[in-house]
């Protein structure tokens, strides 16, 4: 159940907020987030949070905190004693989800991109959360008003639909978040209008594409990545985000990344075909506007390095054509941070999981 202030979120129509048990199941995830943001608590909020300084964080910084980048598609779950911040960015319609046990201190980040892996996501999110029952703590931000207008027919009728992308993932996060027997209590709600400016050409921007979460605290705050502290695997994790939409076995889950017990990255073999370097080569002679209109699903929200990643991308594609030499003997590539807090690659004889061999596009949105 999803609680405002301590009361249950209620859909719209029954008045924003309340204590009626049935609401849990009664809203849909339209009602909820109309409510939410009509609610004068939620932009107060929200108005906080854009109103924070925002923080740079780099890995070349003396006493770098320990940290844990999140990339999309991504999740991590963290230990407060073993890691200081725990975020990520590069966000455009996609929405950073936090859910932290206010008990113990562990938290647990995701960079959603779809509705289609919110459900089977917010499961892996709570899996080492939801030990003694404790009500947690929920933070959405990201996603703004990137709504575009499309006519549809209807029982013979036009009509005009505006969606987005950012406004589906929103509902299904907070409808799914609001059926659940677990209290989580909002907040943060730096979504959709909450969270959009425009520039001087009229285009709808994110205000806040990136956070961090101070897991001692709980304190959230806007964050950017340097190129650096994107890591560790930082490109072979971008070129698997691209495998994932076309493996069933990571079909309705979120990419795991990161083993909170040991404080270990383990990125799972992920699979190209070698035809993908000449689909990269290709694709790398596009001119940088041709690159953000075909690969972006918002290419005026992107930031200004989303080209030069997309080109390392398809250089290492090139460089790169057969997958298993980078995955040797199927084996997850396996980080572990030394005493300095950067981190230091080796493999591990066992496999996390089966590599599978797919013919795929090359084209996958980024968010």
């Amino acid at each position: 159940m999803l609680l405002l202030d301590g009361d249950l979120v209620l859909s719209s129509s029954s008045g924003g907020t309340g204590s009626s048990a049935a609401s849990r199941t009664g809203g849909s995830g339209r009602e909820l987030v109309a409510a939410l943001l009509e609610s004068p608590r939620i932009r107060d909020a929200a108005d906080r949070l854009k109103a924070t300084p925002e923080r740079r964080i780099s890995a070349g910084q003396e006493a770098a905190p320990r940290h844990v980048y999140v990339f999309q598609r991504e999740y991590a779950t963290v230990d407060p004693a073993r890691v200081e911040l725990v975020g990520t960015d590069e966000a455009t319609t996609c929405i950073g989800v936090v859910i932290r046990n206010n008990k113990t201190g562990m938290t647990s980040v995701s960079h959603m991109d779809f509705p289609k892996i919110v459900e089977g996501g917010i499961k892996q999110m709570l899996e080492l959360l939801s030990d003694d029952n404790a009500p947690f703590d929920v933070h959405l931000i990201g996603g703004f008003a990137d709504a575009s207008t499309e006519v549809v027919r209807s029982s013979g009728k036009k009509h005009i639909k505006q969606e987005g992308y950012s406004y589906p993932l929103c509902c299904k996060i907070v409808e799914v978040l609001h059926k659940s027997q677990q209290q989580f209590h909002l907040r943060s709600f730096c979504v959709l209008e909450n969270n959009t400016k425009t520039d001087s050409f009229g285009n709808a921007l994110p205000i806040i594409g990136g956070f961090v979460v101070e897991t001692s605290s709980g304190i959230v705050i806007p964050a950017t990545f340097d190129m650096d502290s994107r890591c560790p695997d930082e490109v072979v994790r971008r070129i698997r985000v691209s495998v994932s939409y076309y493996d069933p076995t990571w079909q309705g889950r979120l990419l795991e990344t990161y083993d909170t017990q040991c404080d270990v990255f383990q990125i799972a073999p992920a699979c190209w075909m070698p035809d993908w370097a000449d689909i990269a080569s290709s694709l790398n002679q596009l001119s940088d506007s041709e690159v953000l209109l075909q690969c972006s699903t918002s290419p005026a929200a992107e930031p200004p390095h989303f080209v030069e990643n997309e080109r390392r991308i398809w250089k290492y594609l090139i460089n790169n054509p057969d997958w298993e030499e980078t995955f040797p003997k199927h084996k997850p590539r396996v980080f572990h941070r030394t005493s300095d807090g950067s981190w230091s690659s080796k493999y591990t004889s066992t496999c996390c999981r089966s590599a599978i061999l797919f013919g795929v596009s090359i084209f996958s949105f980024e968010n």
